[in-house]
């Protein structure tokens, strides 16, 4: 930044001494391109003023967003993890009534087997006291 405004301050002094060094006397001169390049640097630093603030509001927009932006991140985050509890937690109660009808068909099945082997054993005997008796 400084060598751009001492950069214009020579270029603006030869300018202004080549152009008007017949009219005026060298003091004159002088006195107009070190006036000239006052005001020049004035405006150059204003305009960079200008500049650093605009940078700095838009480094404050930005960081502002990113912040928005991470804090909705962890929101997601926070419901997304809600959403997997409340899943497995559903998936979790599905298996247990899956298992729980699984162990009472199980339960079904070898009472039933029981009764069918009872049943059988009740008409074998009957079977072997006829066979008792006619024989």
């Amino acid at each position: 930044m400084k060598k751009l405004i001492l950069s214009t301050a020579v270029i603006l002094t030869l300018c202004l001494s080549f152009t008007s060094c017949k009219e005026k006397t060298t003091t004159e001169n002088a006195e107009e391109a070190m006036t000239e390049v006052m005001e020049a640097t004035e405006d150059a630093m204003e305009d960079a003023q200008d500049a650093v603030e605009d940078a700095m509001e838009d480094v404050q927009t930005v960081i502002a967003d990113a912040e928005k932006a991470l804090v909705d991140a962890q929101e997601a985050a926070k419901n997304a993890v809600g959403d997997a509890k409340v899943a497995a937690e559903k998936k979790v109660e599905e298996a247990k009534t899956a298992l729980q009808a699984l162990k009472d068909s199980a339960t079904e099945t070898v009472d039933n087997a029981k009764d069918a082997v009872d049943n059988a054993t009740d008409d074998a005997k009957k079977a072997a006291d006829l066979l008792k008796k006619n024989n």
